[in-house]
């Protein structure tokens, strides 16, 4: 009960900081347009399809991109706050340590969920379609994404704390994460040995998943193998992160 009033308390604050300087939403859902409006028609080209079957592609695709890259990169704002001693200052107060990083994901979720909505509404015009069922259930999937690479950047941020080391690394990781989970084009255009590769990226699954679900194939097995191995990544990145914050605000 108490972890659960924590978190509650850190996710009101962080939103109220978003409100206050809604700059990163604006920003979250704006890049996510460029690639709706500028790279869906050679989307559509490359893949010489209708526009409806094309965007029925691309629109899933967009969304993990946005729930990777709309979350990994939050643990810059922790480096901030442990630079003005915020963090610090949390030692003297009674929240829980792991409310700490649950309050910020959420946060994080939440942002995320609001982009993913418009993004989605905004597509209805070039011709997605999806029954609400399956939405919800890919939003589910987004979410783990979400809540995963946001605990994930908070514990990577605690043990660099610095900028410096962190954008490197993040885009390191970044950059093969975008180019082998099919996000830009299906992997079934791929080259045999590039689909191999792809399979031990669990993005990839997630797209895949998602693209099903806005199919209106919600008992494609690639549903249950994202939702199954996300949760587990999750759990292992929650727990990861919680003991990072448990050691540094002691």
């Amino acid at each position: 009960m108490k972890l659960a009033k924590d978190t509650w308390l850190i996710f009101q604050r962080q939103m109220m900081l978003v409100l206050r300087n809604p700059v990163w939403l604006i920003v979250g859902i704006i890049q996510p347009l460029y690639y709706l409006f500028l790279f869906g028609p050679l989307f559509k080209g490359a893949l010489q399809l209708p526009s409806a079957a094309a965007y029925q592609l691309f629109v899933p695709g967009i969304l993990v991109q946005l729930a990777i890259f709309g979350t990994f990169f939050v643990g810059f704002a922790l480096i901030s706050e442990l630079r003005a001693g915020v963090i610090e200052r949390s030692r003297v107060t009674p929240v829980s340590r792991l409310a700490l990083l649950l309050g910020r994901s959420l946060r994080d979720v939440v942002t995320l969920m609001v982009q993913a909505a418009i993004i989605t509404v905004l597509s209805v015009p070039f011709g997605l379609t999806a029954e609400l069922t399956s939405v919800l259930l890919a939003f589910a999937v987004l979410a783990l994404i979400a809540l995963m690479l946001s605990a994930l950047s908070y514990g990577v941020a605690l043990k660099l704390r610095s900028e410096d080391a962190l954008a490197p690394l993040l885009n390191t990781i970044g950059i093969p994460i975008l180019l082998l989970s099919g996000i830009l084009l299906p992997m079934n255009h791929a080259p045999a040995w590039l689909k191999d590769v792809s399979e031990w990226n669990p993005f990839s699954w997630a797209v895949d998943a998602t693209r099903a679900l806005f199919a209106g194939n919600p008992g494609d097995p690639s549903v249950w193998k994202a939702l199954t191995i996300l949760a587990a990544l999750t759990v292992v990145c929650v727990g990861w992160a919680a003991r990072s914050f448990a050691k540094s605000v002691r």
